[in-house]
């Protein structure tokens, strides 16, 4: 009987912890709310479920970390429609831009092992392509903060029947290359660019420093030694992982040409990954940032990896965000979209990755992991008086299209009110938080209306629509 009460007493803790996950998960996956919220009125909440269908987004991932550790991972929708596929904690979704993290840490790891220097001209390790001349040398530090000087923002992949540029011809913009040639546009060190193409200058170094294929020293060097077992580099992806990989979906629903693109450009947007192998990586570096583990990297050097350089939001590889309190990076490829976040403190984290290019979703499904874990950090929904339903005097001369260049808002009426689409797409419902502003649900904008004029107001950015003369 002792020994029985001690075997209870064991397991109980396990279960208390394994049912406060579960409980987190339903509270997140129920708890999805929009951006913005109106006062006096019952706080909107979703489900992921509803979110997908309502926004038509075929399928979403997701894995929070907490307390240095993976709290729960779970897939929601369809990896591909046709097949009736769905998304589970396995399957495979692209990476795009977060593969630059991952492409940071390899490049680092030389550094560590002497095989390459932060701050040495990187002309010293090229040798079949070099940058035009311009004014100043440019390190590696510069290539891994965007501080370069190099052009090329990023790049759209190739279809799977296309044949596949080398990595110089990308650099050089030569054929079969469909992006131009990486070239200075000012002095390395003078601003933060953003260029997908610099991180491929640093894909070229490694290759030629290493003597390997790209995809096999980030999987022996990187990936396998955090555990990311499931991830790859390799482009196109190996025939063994077709099952787990996850069809991209692109313009209005539709499956991409072939099922995805294929990057060659690696270490800008070549990796396929999902929550569960990101969460390692994160995790590790949380770890390795304390002193308390080296994987791959030691301690300094990842310091060194989250400290900004030139620049207060961009380290190596890495964005500084939340005044530098979590590290993170976002990623878009064609029909693919995704963001991680880490936290410089605690162990937090999470991981969110989509087969469509809607980004709402992962904003929704962060904002309630910032709600049900306490993260003050992503809790940011706006606070808007709502009024009532407009007069029918409003309500007709509001009516219409409104047109900007190859973008058609469409104005009309509803039981429950006015609706917007965009381009003769889905209509989304129209809040009035005054009589001639509103906001909808799905973005996050305003609109004001202006006489025959519709303001669009997303950010910094704003954009007139004028009403279609018919």
């Amino acid at each position: 009987m002792p020994a029985i009460k001690t075997l209870l007493c064991l397991l109980l803790p396990l279960a208390a912890i394994a049912q406060s996950a579960d409980d987190n998960m339903r509270r997140v996956e129920n708890g999805l709310m929009p951006w913005v919220q109106f006062q006096d009125q019952q706080p909107m909440r979703f489900s992921v479920e509803e979110r997908l269908k309502a926004l038509e987004i075929p399928g979403v991932t997701v894995g929070v970390i907490r307390n240095y550790k993976l709290e729960w991972a779970k897939g929601y929708g369809y990896a591909d429609k046709e097949e009736n596929r769905p998304v589970t904690p396995e399957t495979l979704f692209q990476a795009a831009s977060i593969s630059k993290s991952l492409n940071a840490v390899a490049i680092l790891k030389l550094v560590q092992d002497g095989r390459l220097k932060l701050d040495e001209d990187i002309n010293t390790y090229l040798k079949t392509w070099h940058p035009e001349l311009n004014k100043g040398t440019i390190t590696l530090a510069h290539l891994l903060s965007h501080t370069a000087g190099l052009t090329i923002h990023g790049f759209p992949g190739y279809e799977t029947t296309d044949n596949l540029p080398t990595t110089e011809q990308i650099l050089r913009g030569a054929k079969p290359a469909n992006t131009s040639e990486v070239r200075p546009f000012g002095s390395p060190g003078e601003k933060f660019q953003y260029s997908g193409g610099g991180t491929t200058v640093t894909q070229l170094i490694l290759t030629t420093i290493t003597g390997e294929p790209y995809e096999k020293y980030l999987q022996t060097a990187v990936l396998n030694p955090m555990g990311m077992t499931q991830s790859f580099f390799s482009q196109p992806p190996p025939n063994d992982k077709a099952n787990l990989l996850a069809t991209a979906y692109v313009g209005e629903g539709k499956p991409a040409k072939g099922k995805y693109h294929v990057y060659p450009e690696q270490g800008a947007a070549g990796l396929w990954t999902n929550p569960t192998d990101l969460a390692k990586y994160i995790i590790e570096t949380q770890l390795a940032k304390e002193g308390k583990s080296s994987k791959v990297l030691s301690q300094s050097m990842t310091q060194t990896r989250l400290t900004p350089y030139l620049n207060p939001n961009s380290a190596l590889g890495v964005f500084m965000s939340r005044e530098g309190r979590w590290f993170n990076h976002n990623g878009g490829n064609y029909g693919f979209a995704c963001v991680y976040y880490g936290s410089m403190e605690g162990g937090n984290g999470f991981v969110i990755m989509t087969n469509c290019n809607n980004y709402m979703i992962i904003d929704e499904i962060a904002r309630a992991i910032g709600n049900v874990y306490q993260w003050k950090d992503f809790q940011d929904e706006e606070k808007l008086p709502l009024l009532p339903v407009l007069p029918d005097s409003l309500s007709r001369k509001y009516a219409g299209s409104y047109v900007e260049k190859t973008t058609k808002v469409k104005i009309s009426s509803a039981e429950e009110g006015l609706r917007a689409s965009f381009n003769d797409g889905q209509p989304f419902k129209m809040f009035f938080t005054h009589p001639d502003r509103f906001v909808i649900t799905e973005t996050q904008a305003f609109f004001t209306f202006k006489g025959d004029t519709l303001l669009f107001k997303s950010g910094p950015r704003e954009r007139k629509f004028l009403r279609e003369v018919k």
